[in-house]
């Protein structure tokens, strides 16, 4: 695909962050951010294990979207600490997705500082993300729009970013916030996607303690390269178009997609994949 490395830094001061990568909505690792948190030394899956084992989390994995789905809902549950075994003893699928593992286990706050880098910071909303070697989250974006910061720990893991500008090549499905999920992202077949050769995107390998900012509304694919785990921080978007379409989502596209599947069932995913091919087509033609 035609992607172009992420810009990389060392550290950063709050006002270039601002008004190198903030206003201009372009994303960026720093690469030194974390390295005075107790979490630089100390978060591994070990440690997880360690203070987190009995907490029961919410598993995924790549199946695709059925009707009988909840928004989120995850596919099962298991203990951390035997989820944590699975990661280490071979490739799973299975993954921690969007959860406020701070919320059962707090003093997971004292291994981390909220960065002073010009964003206003959520602090009720630390996400962790945990994944297996191979393990893959789907191209989505956001459902809030917000402006994220992305910190990987344990392991390598590859980002792979678009911009918002960049919906029209990503067979969006539509009243959902994810791409057709047969698409491979990683070895894309364009007789098939032929949208995607126009697509331009970022892409970027986080190690551990590196920071990837993720402008709003951008598009993002996750590929684990080993067994590891990652903690979002997010701030609402500064763009009130953004904000508008945020609250969309929340508020009443979310809510329509439930409705729709309770009461079409399985031919409503249908009905939406086959509009992800017809739009994105109907869209390429006419500039072309």
């Amino acid at each position: 695909m035609n992607l172009q490395q992420i810009e990389r830094v060392k550290k950063i001061s709050k006002d270039d962050f601002v008004n190198q990568y903030v206003k201009k909505q372009i994303p960026v690792v720093i690469e030194q951010l974390t390295e005075d948190w107790p979490a630089y030394n100390k978060w591994k899956l070990s440690y997880m294990k360690e203070i987190a084992g009995d907490a029961i989390v919410p598993l995924y994995d790549n199946r695709p979207v059925n009707h009988k789905d909840g928004f989120n809902e995850a596919h099962t549950k298991m203990k951390m600490s035997d989820y944590i075994d699975l990661l280490e003893q071979k490739p799973t699928n299975y993954r921690i997705f969007l959860y406020n593992l701070m919320k059962e286990i707090p003093t997971l706050k004292d291994d981390f500082l909220w960065p002073d880098i010009g964003l206003k910071l959520v602090k009720q909303l630390p996400m962790l993300f945990f994944g297996g070697a191979s393990s893959r989250v789907f191209m989505h974006y956001d459902i809030d729009y917000s402006n994220i910061l992305h910190f990987h720990f344990h392991g390598e893991k590859q980002c792979m970013l678009f911009a918002p500008d960049q919906s029209k090549y990503m067979y969006k499905v539509p009243h959902a916030l994810i791409s057709r999920e047969d698409i491979d992202f990683d070895n894309p077949d364009y007789e098939k996607w032929p949208a995607l050769k126009n697509a331009k995107g970022f892409i970027t390998n986080l190690k551990h303690g590196e920071m990837l900012y993720m402008p709003e509304g951008y598009w993002h694919y996750m590929k684990y390269l080993t067994p590891g785990f990652s903690m979002s921080l997010r701030s609402f978007p500064k763009n009130i178009g953004n904000l508008s379409k945020a609250a969309y989502n929340v508020l009443i596209m979310r809510h329509f997609d439930i409705l729709m599947r309770k009461f079409k069932g399985q031919k409503w995913i249908d009905y939406k994949n086959e509009q992800a091919i017809r739009n994105t087509h109907q869209g390429l033609y006419k500039t072309l």
